[in-house]
């Protein structure tokens, strides 16, 4: 069998760097045990990385307070606590059309509960949310502005620093989700007027899946919403409010912090202007080639500018599923078929009542090889019902 052409890392990056598996497998060997929990030496060291990995994270989006970098099993499960920890009945809430479910359904659960009211943002006919349309949909009772800084399905990078200007002005808080795009664009919490910033680990951070997390600016009013234990203070019969337990309990995933650990460490080291500039190039040869193939429909900005590495297609005569099982099993070539977990995009697209899109989205590793089999897997595809 030829070698699997990997263009699904919109969902998880693949392969991650060498370091990355060569340091979590010699750190699970000597210090997989829990942090901080004891004295003795392997714990200690354990909790050296730990720590090392919530100042390496802070320091890569200009935080201040390492002990306000948080962990959790993903960006979902971050989000859905930034949600439930920032809103109480009454309040109102903005997004966008271009969120993922992660941030979708934990506002419909508690608009569906007569909790909050939530106003959506549609984008523009490039892709773009209109920062004025949010400033514009303020109210009095506004306690969250809450978007994605890259869409997983059209590539488009919204203008964030815009947006936390104008929540900063009216002193609403300001959360972005940054799943597809922390560890590929440069993300300034100070700069941006940023309050929360959600990250995720197994995408563009180049570690495992299980682990992600958030900062949390200081100030920010953010109610704990999980309770147990946290290794200190034993006694005490409540959670800790103190960061970063107020958004922790239990047995940290300390593995996954350490291949986020070494993620961190190989962006640094390569530039993550330089991952960002090859993977933009690769894409626009992606973009361009594939629009000149007939009977191809592409959903995209035509230019590389404030975009990410994801691409949505379709070919007509085509549904969406059938041309990825032929990518896959014709062309060896792994894309992400359907709706992607961002309904409401495609419902503004028009691309739900023809089941989604068939999404390519390139990596740190993928190659003018992988991208020219591409174009040719896709022609060929479109060539059948010519």
């Amino acid at each position: 069998m030829n070698k699997l052409i990997y263009l699904d890392n919109g969902a998880t990056s693949f392969p991650k760097p060498k370091e990355v598996y060569d340091f979590m497998h010699e750190f699970y060997q000597k210090h997989g045990v829990n942090p901080g929990r004891s004295g003795f030496d392997a714990a200690i060291e354990t909790e050296e990385v730990v720590h090392e990995t919530r100042k390496l994270l802070t320091d890569f989006f200009n935080g201040t307070d390492p002990n306000r970098l948080t962990f959790s099993y993903n960006a979902s499960d971050t989000l859905n606590m930034i949600i439930q920890g920032m809103t109480s009945k009454g309040d109102h809430v903005i997004t966008t059309n271009l969120e993922h479910n992660s941030v979708l359904r934990p506002l419909y659960h508690k608009m569906h509960d007569g909790e909050i009211e939530v106003t959506y943002i549609p984008f523009d006919n490039k892709g773009y949310i209109d920062p004025d349309d949010i400033k514009k949909a303020f109210k009095s009772n506004t306690s969250l502005v809450i978007i994605n800084h890259g869409s997983n399905i059209i590539g488009t990078v919204q203008p964030i620093a815009q947006v936390g200007k104008y929540c900063n002005e009216a002193g609403i808080p300001f959360a972005v989700d940054a799943s597809q795009t922390a560890g590929i664009i440069d993300i300034d919490i100070e700069a941006m007027n940023i309050d929360v910033v959600v990250f995720t680990g197994h995408k563009c951070l180049m570690g495992p899946t299980g682990i992600g997390g958030s900062y949390i600016k200081e100030g920010v009013n953010i109610k704990g919403t999980r309770f147990g234990g946290t290794g200190v203070k034993s006694a005490y019969p409540f959670h800790l409010e103190e960061f970063p337990y107020r958004m922790e309990c239990g047995t940290l995933n300390i593995v996954g912090v350490a291949g986020l650990n070494a993620g961190v460490k190989w962006i640094l080291k390569e530039g993550i202007n330089n991952i960002h500039e090859r993977e933009i190039l690769l894409w626009d040869r992606l973009r361009k080639g594939i629009q000149n193939i007939e009977g191809v429909i592409t959903y995209c900005a035509n230019d590389i500018e404030n975009q990410n590495a994801v691409l949505s297609c379709n070919i007509d005569g085509w549904e969406a599923g059938d041309v990825g099982t032929i990518l896959d099993v014709d062309y060896n070539i792994a894309s992400r078929t359907g709706l992607q977990c961002a309904p409401k995009v495609h419902v503004q697209l028009g691309t739900d009542k023809i089941h989604g899109t068939v999404r390519l989205s390139l990596g740190a590793f993928t190659t003018e090889e992988h991208v020219d089999a591409a174009i040719d897997a896709i022609s060929e595809i479109a060539e059948i019902k010519r």
